[in-house]
């Protein structure tokens, strides 16, 4: 039976990238962007009044980073490090309170080991986690993360995310050339088409300006900077309703859970050592309202029959001690808009769904890879070059981007609950493929994780996923309705898959070498 399941999946593989490659060859002409289709948008960019010598007015910064979260105060570090001069203007320096930013994957991990801030995740309480919980009506499957040939202490990694943010601003300002001031950016500032620094707000309500070379964004989901720089085009699938769960324990320790529950799924989570997460999805815009009870009595009624009997008594204590929160969940593909003198990260330039916790997995990718190509530059002030020179981080940014983009669009999916039957047997296909264990589940769960950042092994077990459900339909006796429901099936995995893979780019995410600003040279500078 083992042999059999083995067979199948290669033929699946062999059979998804086969259908993968039909589709987009049909679809070319639909995916083609054409030249100058950017959407006008009103920019928050102000012009520099006077034209004088700009190195009067530079304090000496070489890089303004607007914005210190887990994007903004990593690179913040990272940047110091290298020995740039930083200047860092955030907003609110006080510990952020949030309901997500909480999981970091072993692939961020790894990240966060190679920019040398390993140990912000010390002293935070936070926890180990090594893999995740799969539960569907009264079922449930481990998947560990496959980090057999990794160093004992990688692992994901979870915990309050201010403690995080605050640690990473600590260590930044630990820096003599990094300096943290609280401020709010009120706009860029802009001279012949360059960015060459920015106007903001002091705490006090003073307004000042700040000029360096290059200004980099990170100011978040909610950025009104990014309008200038990129094309932005959010959507908001669902919001998180968000809940901490006290003194009780997961039926699987140091794993995250989910549960495919209906309408959506349900995440649980470790925070701390007395501490467990819960985040409802739920889907759309609009959720219940918390102050006239109406989300209280959703809970209540919709979702803790659903919750595992371990925490059941937890969650309801949680409902009632009213500490409720909610947030949008916004994805957004990365669309730049390559500006000399600025550039775009973190949140503010790209996001996705939630659910697979791979933002900060990103976030910390792409710091690596500006880091790298920054790495051979004297100097940043030929802003024209260094544009065109940056191009390549858009290119080299897309294996580990656009893989946990693309899964955690395609997941967040898979995973609702459908009133079309060819979805749900797709979402339970998905978890009977996944309890199959041994390559069936490493596969997904290493992509998932950041460990293996590979968009042609995301295509090929999504359909293998697919494929594999079609096989349990046809078994042991086909007949006419199954058949129509195995085929409706692999057209509702394409309807899932291509459009998100669309967003991403097929030829940057698949065929990067064919693109020109991937041979680009580091200028003289």
């Amino acid at each position: 039976m083992a042999d059999l399941s083995l067979w199948a999946s290669v033929l699946a593989a062999l059979l998804g990238v086969l259908i993968f490659c039909y589709g987009l060859s049909s679809k070319k002409k639909a995916t083609e962007e054409e030249p100058g289709a950017a959407t006008t948008t009103t920019t928050t960019t102000a012009t520099v009044a006077d034209n004088g010598d700009l190195g009067l007015r530079n304090i000496g910064d070489d890089v303004i980073i607007v914005g210190a979260g887990v994007a903004g105060a990593a690179l913040a570090h990272t940047l110091g490090k290298e020995g740039r001069q930083v200047r860092v203007i955030e907003r609110d320096l006080t510990e952020p309170d949030r309901i997500v930013g909480e999981l970091l994957q072993p692939g961020g991990y790894l990240k966060l080991i190679e920019l040398g801030l390993e140990d912000c995740v010390e002293n935070i309480d936070a926890q180990r986690v090594f893999g995740y919980a799969l539960l569907k009506d009264g079922k449930s499957t481990r998947l560990s993360y496959p980090l057999e040939k990794f160093h004992s202490d990688v692992s994901g990694r979870s915990f309050h995310n201010g403690r995080f943010i605050q640690r990473m601003r600590e260590k930044a300002a630990s820096l003599p050339n990094v300096r943290l001031e609280q401020g709010t950016v009120v706009s860029l500032l802009e001279e012949n088409g360059t960015i060459k620094g920015v106007e903001y707000k002091t705490k006090s309500g003073e307004e000042l300006k700040a000029y360096a070379p290059l200004t980099i964004v990170c100011d978040g989901c909610f950025s009104n900077l990014r309008r200038s720089l990129c094309s932005p085009k959010v959507d908001v699938p669902s919001c998180f309703v968000g809940l901490v769960l006290e003194n009780c324990q997961l039926p699987y320790a140091n794993h995250g859970h989910v549960i495919l529950a209906d309408p959506s799924p349900i995440l649980f989570y470790p925070i701390s050592s007395t501490e467990i997460r819960c985040l409802v999805d739920v889907p759309g815009q609009k959720v219940p309202s918390i102050s006239n009870g109406e989300m209280e009595k959703y809970l209540k009624t919709v979702v803790a029959p659903q919750v595992p009997p371990e925490i059941h008594n937890a969650f309801i204590s949680a409902i009632e001690k009213g500490n409720i929160r909610t947030m949008p969940n916004r994805s957004m593909p990365a669309a730049p808009h390559p500006t000399p003198g600025a550039l775009l990260m973190g949140d503010a330039f790209n996001m996705r769904h939630p659910l697979t916790g791979g933002g900060m997995t990103v976030a910390l990718s792409d710091i690596v890879v500006l880091r790298n190509l920054l790495r051979p530059l004297c100097d940043l002030n030929d802003a024209p070059a260094l544009c065109k020179y940056l191009e390549l981080f858009y290119t080299l940014r897309k294996p580990v981007a656009s893989t946990i983009n693309t899964l955690a669009g395609a997941l967040y999916k898979v995973f609702s609950s459908s009133p079309d039957q060819a979805r749900n047997e797709m979402r339970q296909a998905c978890f009977d493929y996944l309890s199959l264990g041994g390559v069936f589940s490493d596969g997904p769960v290493s992509l998932l994780s950041g460990l293996n950042p590979r968009p042609l092994s995301l295509v090929c077990h999504f359909f293998a996923v697919a494929i594999y459900g079609v096989g349990r339909l046809l078994l042991p006796f086909p007949s006419p309705k199954r058949m129509w429901i195995g085929a409706r099936l692999i057209s509702s995995a394409s309807g899932i898959i291509y459009p998100i893979i669309k967003a991403e780019g097929v030829r940057q995410m698949f065929f990067p070498a064919t693109v020109p600003a991937y041979y680009r040279a580091p200028p003289a500078m």
